[in-house]
């Protein structure tokens, strides 16, 4: 017997120069049953410059952790999340997607999407 698995999104919102940034996920909540797959889907309606996401996982009582960084343009960083378990796009600078492979009960929690601008370091050399 496949036991269900549920999936909650949260939409994320930014303050940025005194102004509410909207950060848009789809679905909202996901029930699916073990061993498929679920995908998650965000955008954002900000500047070209909003051009790195971020997928984070909460289970219950615990903290946020981080899943995998996205930039534009570039491969995608798990930071050690194998990516059998999990696969991250962003096929434009607006729009992203995440997806959880072979679900398992262990695989429950909050999703969260979050953007953010890239800024540039400068270094002055003496």
């Amino acid at each position: 017997m496949l036991g269900y698995i549920f999936l909650t999104f949260i939409d994320l919102l930014f303050w940025q120069q005194g102004h509410c940034q909207d950060v848009t996920q789809q679905p909202e909540i996901r029930w699916s049953s073990a061993a498929q797959s679920a995908e998650m889907n965000c955008s954002h309606s900000r500047d070209k410059g909003h051009n790195q996401m971020y997928w984070y996982r909460q289970r219950p009582g615990e903290t946020m952790t981080l899943i995998v960084y996205t930039v534009f343009g570039g491969q995608p960083d798990y930071g050690g999340n194998p990516q059998t378990k999990y696969s991250a796009v962003k096929n434009t600078i607006e729009t992203g997607a995440l997806t959880v492979k072979d679900l398992e009960p262990d695989d429950s929690g909050v999703y969260f999407c979050a953007v953010s601008k890239h800024s540039d370091v400068r270094r002055c050399n003496s």
